[in-house]
């Protein structure tokens, strides 16, 4: 006997993975039997763990990101993180620290993807792939959660901001202040907030006028020089055109 929340769910992912320009709420109601009432919750849940992403202009649901961590068959999610691999691999080789790749997952970052330098490192980060860790104390997640307005933020966190060291920010209107440099400037900054001695910057990357990922470099605070912040910024930002100027359809 099928289990009819599972069922809709996968019928979703299958409806949406062969309809690649995207349907509306109302054409996957009518194409899969369930009414737009029941339908709505289940997919705005989705929305929001990023397995499948909503047009802010065309209102056309598509598959996400996330829909690769499950074995999907998404094809143009292997392309994707392919380029963001080539990415990746070019930062790392320039300026010989470390790379990394997440998504928005509730409210916290899961990392995707990582590249290190061929040398050896003599710093540990507490980030690893698979791991989560709440968005507004990571540069990740602050390029993530860059397109959200305070209200939404606040909603994420109803018990606020808890404290990982004695940098983190646990005002939400410096928080929102930080959002708003990072729209205007595509360039989140964190430093020691949730881990002593580290300081890591991020930029948003965009799918469909959507904020679908984000990459950081990491650097201990002793590597950390204005030249090399410089640096950093500029291979983000470069980057982060690369990304948006490619047609994933």
């Amino acid at each position: 006997m099928s289990h009819k929340p599972t069922e809709r769910v996968l019928n979703i992912l299958n409806l949406l993975s062969v309809n690649t320009d995207g349907l509306t709420l109302t054409e996957i109601s009518k194409a899969i039997s369930v009414p737009k009432s029941t339908l709505y919750p289940i997919l705005q849940t989705m929305t929001d763990r990023n397995y499948i992403q909503l047009g802010k202009d065309s209102f056309r649901y598509k598959l996400g990101i996330s829909t690769f961590c499950i074995g999907s068959s998404y094809s143009q999610d292997e392309y994707m993180l392919e380029f963001v691999k080539s990415l990746m691999k070019d930062i790392v080789t320039e300026i010989k620290e470390i790379c990394q790749m997440g998504i928005l997952e509730g409210n916290n970052v899961l990392y995707v993807l990582k590249e290190e330098p061929e040398i050896g490192l003599d710093i540990r980060i507490i980030s690893r792939v698979g791991k989560r860790i709440p968005a507004y104390c990571t540069a990740l997640g602050k390029a993530l959660l860059s397109n959200y307005d305070i209200e939404e933020v606040k909603n994420l966190y109803p018990k606020g901001l808890m404290p990982y060291t004695e940098n983190t920010i646990t005002d939400f209107d410096t928080l929102n202040h930080q959002l708003s440099t990072i729209r205007e400037e595509h360039i989140a900054k964190e430093y020691e907030e949730i881990s002593k001695g580290l300081c890591c910057y991020a930029v948003p990357l965009e799918s469909n006028g959507n904020v679908i990922a984000a990459l950081s470099v990491s650097i201990p605070k002793f590597r950390a020089t204005k030249e090399k912040l410089d640096s950093v910024t500029e291979l983000l930002l470069y980057a982060r055109r690369q990304f948006n100027n490619v047609n994933f359809k």
